[in-house]
């Protein structure tokens, strides 16, 4: 358990990383392109490039928040289940996860033969297969991220604890403490 800790915390840093940096990257190019119409220059690139980036932190970033358990659940439906269905219910919600993604690795690398050749419309230098190699790239990063983080989501819904419902939790407790070590707080009581 502790390699795969290990292993989850690298990945998510270098995830982490890698998609602020895109996020940075893209600010830059919406503020360039910005700034050069203002002064009455349009560069052709900006438009296809922004998407393409766009794309790119949501497929990161998507696999990031797979590894940190951060999407979108139904977390009160599986712990009012009594813990047979609840595994049940977890095992088929997670292989029924993995296989949309392994069909959808499946098909961006299909995709990719297909696009064999072709170049970006503004940045004809630029192949095509590179901008959409993110859709098989993030489809098994996806997978490994979320095989990372099963153990320790498993072991917590068996368990009966909610992720999402513990992070709000001590979020409102440290508030809570913040608040009350707070003067003014004090005095309000």
């Amino acid at each position: 358990m502790a390699v795969l800790r290990t292993v989850s915390g690298l990945l998510a840093v270098m995830l982490e990383w890698f998609t602020i940096f895109l996020m940075v990257l893209l600010t830059i190019v919406v503020i360039v392109a910005v700034l050069a119409r203002l002064i009455g220059e349009s560069f052709s690139w900006y438009d296809e490039v922004a998407a393409i980036m766009l794309a790119w932190i949501t497929y990161y970033g998507s696999a990031l928040a797979a590894l940190k358990r951060r999407h979108i659940g139904f977390d009160t439906v599986l712990l009012a289940m009594p813990g047979n269905m609840r595994a049940g219910a977890l095992v088929l919600a997670e292989l029924v996860a993995l296989t949309f993604f392994i069909l959808m690795a499946w098909a961006g690398f299909k995709v990719l033969e297909v696009l064999q050749g072709s170049y970006l419309v503004s940045l004809t230098w630029v192949p095509v297969q590179f901008t959409q190699s993110v859709i098989p790239i993030g489809a098994c990063l996806f997978i490994l991220c979320q095989l990372l983080s099963l153990p320790d989501y498993w072991r917590a819904t068996m368990r009966g604890v909610s992720l999402e419902h513990a992070e709000i939790e001590l979020e409102v407790e440290q508030e809570m403490h913040k608040a009350q070590a707070t003067p003014h707080f004090k005095d309000a009581r």
